[in-house]
C-alpha cells in the first residue's frame, strides 16, 4: 500500500481524498495556485506545496510542477479527483515514466473512451446500444447531409472530443444542418484543438443514467447501480440521485451488463462511469465513458455502503476489489444537489465574492462535501461549485423531503447559490413523480420562478409605509416654503385612487 499521496486538485475533491487517505493511514500532499493559499485543502492535508499563479493553465495543469513535487516529497501515487488532469492520456504516461502511479485508469483506455467515435467503435464490438448514426469523423459535408436525412431528422452534430455540450447541436430541419455543421466544427476546433464531428439520431425526451463501475488489475468488473442524472443546465448536471425511477429490475440488468462491457472494451481499471441515453420508448444507448471518479458519486457511496476512493486506492495498489456483483445491494435512495455560486434567479449568472455567513446542515442522513468556511473567497479561476449536499432516506420520498429540509438550513451569505434551485425542483410534481426527462429545466423553469411574490397583506404594508413616508416628505417641504401644513397636496388627495 502507498506511504504517501498527492492529490493534483483542489477544493471539495482534494479534501474528500485526502479524508480517506487519513483513514488508511496514508500521508497526503496538497498542491495549490498563489489563489488557493489560504485554501482549505492546503491546511488539511499533511504537507502543501505552491505550483503556480492563480490561472489553472500555470498551476494545475501543469504536469512538470506536479511531477517535481512528486519527487520532492517522495509521493508514490497520484489521486486526480476530476477536471484538470484526470482524463489526461499524457499525464498518465508522465507519471508512468518516472516510476509513480496514477490512481486511475491506464493512458490507453483514457485515449479509446476520450474520443466519442473510437469508444462507439470499441463498444460496439461487445454489443453494447449506439444510438442510430455514423461512428466516424465527417470528412465530406454534402455526404453528410446524405447520411442524415437516412437517420431522419432530428439529428445530432456531435464533437468526438470533450464534452460539457461544447461542440454539439441539435438539427431538426435539413435546411439548418450544414450551418449547425460549420458551427460544432469550430467550437470543437476552439474547445478541444479537434473538428472531428460525427452525427448520431436525436433521442426525444431521454433521461440521462449513468452506471458506476469498478475494475481491478485481476480482471474483476462490477457495476455498482445507476444515478439519475437528467436535472441539467447546459448538458451541466445539478441534481443526481439513485437509484432512477425509471428503471425497472430488468432494465437495470441489462443497463448494468452494458457497462461493464464498455469497461471490458477499453481493458479499464479503476473506477469509471459509463452513460447512457434512455429514451422515452425504454430504449437505451451508450453515450460516453468518463474515466474517473464524478462529482455525484456520493450518492452511489450512500446506497451501497462503498467508499469509492478507498476502492480506487486500493485498485490501484494492485489490491482484488473488496466486493463482488452478487455481494452488492441498493438500500435506500440518495439525492445529491450540486451548490453553486451562481444566481438561479439571473440566468445562472456566476457568483463571485466572498462568504458572509457559512452554516451546515445537520441531521439524520445529511452529507456535506464542502470546502468553504466564512471569509472564504469564491475565486474567478475555477469551477464555482463550492459543495454538494447530499441526503439518504429509506426511500424517494423521504429522500426528497429530507434534502428540502437541509436546503432550509443550510446558510450562505455573501453570494447567490442555486439552494433555491433545489427546492424548486424537488417541489415540482413531474420530479417527485419521477417523470422527468433532460428537458426539464428548458420545459418548465424560468429565471422569475426564484422571485419571491409579495402576498396581499405585504402590498398593504408597503402601501401603508410609502404613504407614511410621502406624506411626511411633502408636509415638511410644505412647512420649509411657507405652506399651511394641513393643506394637502395632490397626491395626497389622488393616494387612494393610485393604489386601489
Amino acid at each position: 500500500m502507498f506511504q504517501k499521496i498527492l492529490i493534483a486538485n483542489r477544493g471539495e475533491i482534494a479534501i474528500r481524498v485526502m479524508r480517506t487517505c487519513r483513514e488508511m493511514g496514508i500521508a497526503t500532499v496538497a498542491v495549490y495556485s498563489e489563489a488557493d493559499r489560504k485554501a482549505m485543502h492546503v491546511r488539511y492535508a499533511d504537507e502543501a506545496w505552491c505550483i503556480g499563479t492563480a490561472a489553472s493553465s500555470d498551476s494545475y495543469l501543469r504536469m512538470d510542477r506536479i511531477l517535481e513535487v512528486c519527487k520532492k516529497t517522495g509521493a508514490q501515487a497520484v489521486h486526480p479527483g476530476y477536471g484538470f488532469l484526470s482524463e489526461n492520456a499524457g499525464f498518465a504516461r508522465l507519471l508512468k515514466e518516472h516510476g509513480i502511479v496514477l490512481i486511475g485508469p491506464s493512458p490507453e483506455s483514457m485515449e479509446v473512451m476520450g474520443s466519442k467515435i473510437a469508444s462507439k467503435q470499441a463498444v460496439e464490438k461487445f454489443g453494447v446500444p449506439l444510438v442510430p448514426g455514423i461512428n466516424e469523423a465527417i470528412t465530406n459535408d454534402e455526404a453528410a447531409l446524405d447520411i442524415a436525412r437516412s437517420i431522419g431528422f432530428p439529428v445530432l452534430v456531435k464533437a468526438s472530443a470533450g464534452g460539457g455540450g461544447k461542440g454539439m447541436r441539435a438539427v431538426f430541419a435539413e435546411s439548418e444542418f450544414l450551418g449547425a455543421l460549420q458551427t460544432a466544427r469550430s467550437e470543437a476546433r476552439s474547445s478541444f484543438g479537434d473538428d472531428s464531428v460525427f452525427i448520431e439520431k436525436y433521442v426525444g425526451g431521454p433521461r440521462h443514467i449513468e452506471f458506476q463501475i469498478m475494475a481491478d488489475t485481476h480482471g474483476n468488473i462490477c457495476h455498482l447501480f445507476e444515478r439519475e442524472c437528467s436535472i441539467q443546465r447546459r448538458h451541466q448536471k445539478l441534481v443526481e440521485e439513485a437509484p432512477s425511477a425509471a428503471l425497472t429490475p430488468e432494465l437495470r440488468h441489462k443497463m448494468g451488463e452494458a457497462a461493464v462491457n464498455v469497461a471490458r472494451a477499453c481493458n479499464y481499471t479503476g473506477a469509471g462511469t459509463v452513460e447512457f441515453l434512455v429514451g422515452n420508448d425504454g430504449n437505451f444507448y451508450f453515450l460516453e465513458m468518463n474515466t474517473r471518479l464524478q462529482v455525484e458519486h456520493p450518492v452511489t457511496e450512500c446506497i451501497t455502503g462503498i467508499d469509492l476512493v478507498r476502492e480506487q486506492i486500493c485498485v490501484a495498489a494492485g489490491e482484488r476489489l473488496s466486493f463482488s456483483q452478487e455481494s452488492l445491494r441498493m438500500n435506500g435512495h440518495a439525492i445529491e444537489l450540486r451548490v453553486c455560486a451562481e444566481d438561479p434567479a439571473n440566468n445562472f449568472l456566476p457568483s463571485i465574492g466572498t462568504l458572509g455567513d457559512y452554516s451546515l446542515p445537520k441531521g439524520p442522513g445529511v452529507r456535506v462535501d464542502d470546502c468553504m468556511e466564512p471569509g472564504a473567497e469564491i475565486p474567478i479561476y475555477y469551477d464555482n461549485m463550492i459543495a454538494k449536499l447530499v441526503v439518504w432516506g429509506e426511500d424517494r420520498t423521504t429522500a426528497i423531503e429530507r434534502l428540502k429540509r437541509a436546503i432550509g438550513e443550510y446558510r450562505i451569505t455573501g453570494i447567490e447559490t442555486t439552494l433555491s434551485f433545489g427546492t424548486f425542483v424537488l417541489s415540482h410534481p413531474l420530479f417527485k413523480a419521477g417523470t422527468f426527462d433532460t428537458h426539464f429545466i428548458g420545459d418548465h423553469f424560468q429565471p422569475l420562478m426564484l422571485v419571491p411574490e409579495w402576498t396581499d397583506a405585504e402590498k398593504d404594508a408597503l402601501a401603508a409605509a410609502a404613504a407614511t413616508f410621502f406624506d411626511r416628505t411633502v408636509d415638511a417641504t410644505h412647512t420649509a416654503l411657507g405652506k399651511p401644513e394641513n393643506e394637502p397636496s395632490s397626491w395626497h388627495r389622488n393616494r387612494k385612487s393610485f393604489y386601489s
